[in-house]
């Protein structure tokens, strides 16, 4: 693979992950009772908790997405 490929999957990697994670962000904030209550049926937890979880797995997931994803791609862009 050609490190233009690389920086060009990179690119896309990381746009298609932003836009996931907006998503889940959106469907939490626009669905979140909805969301509490399916996942009530499998875990006994407080909305509280629930909150946090889902809080603490975006911080997560937005954390990877920037160092697996956007430094890559910036550093291969400003190497190249």
């Amino acid at each position: 693979m050609a490190i233009q490929d690389l920086r060009s999957v990179l690119g896309w990697c990381t746009i298609i992950d932003y836009a996931l994670l907006l998503f889940w962000f959106v469907v939490f904030i626009l669905a979140h009772d909805w969301l509490h209550r399916l996942h009530g049926r499998w875990f006994s937890m407080s909305e509280e908790k629930f909150d946090a979880v889902h809080y603490t797995l975006m911080g997560v997931f937005k954390l990877g997405i920037f160092l697996f994803n956007l430094v890559p791609y910036l550093s291969i862009r400003i190497v190249t």
